[in-house]
């Protein structure tokens, strides 16, 4: 009972670690004195220090070695995994350095990843998906 009550803790951590990401790209936009640089940086360290995921590490990986780094990552499961898609999804659409194509693959990889990996089908999913087969 014990190690599900931390898993779930875990869990629940990541994703509001992951919301506050989203919520960092879409409040930083508002704000000039925030780049999209130091938005990522910030995002990374967050990550980072509180989860041990390093974003870094995870987009230099090859897809079936991401898959196994994001799969064997503590308190990811497909809800967070999905969202940390659409959060890749959006640096992707914003960015403008060149490397909006990097995020917008792993966003992609990502998504597959959920389909593999959940019982249900998402129409939000599938549509996230034709959105960045377009964009690319």
């Amino acid at each position: 009972m014990e190690q599900r009550d931390f898993l779930q803790r875990e869990i629940e951590k990541i994703g509001k670690i992951l919301s506050a990401f989203r919520q960092i790209l879409i409040g930083g936009r508002d704000n000039p004195a925030i780049t999209l640089e130091e938005q990522s940086a910030a995002t990374r360290e967050l990550l980072l220090d509180a989860t041990g995921f390093n974003l870094d590490e995870f987009l230099s990986l090859h897809t079936e070695d991401a898959d196994d780094y994001i799969v064997n990552s503590k308190g990811f499961n497909v809800d967070n995994i999905e969202l940390l898609a659409e959060c890749m999804a959006e640096s992707g659409f914003s960015d403008k350095s060149g490397k909006s194509g990097m995020y917008l693959e792993k966003a992609l990889q990502l998504y597959q990843l959920c389909n593999l990996k959940s019982r249900t089908y998402s129409f939000l999913r599938e549509e996230n998906i034709k959105k960045i087969k377009d964009a690319l």
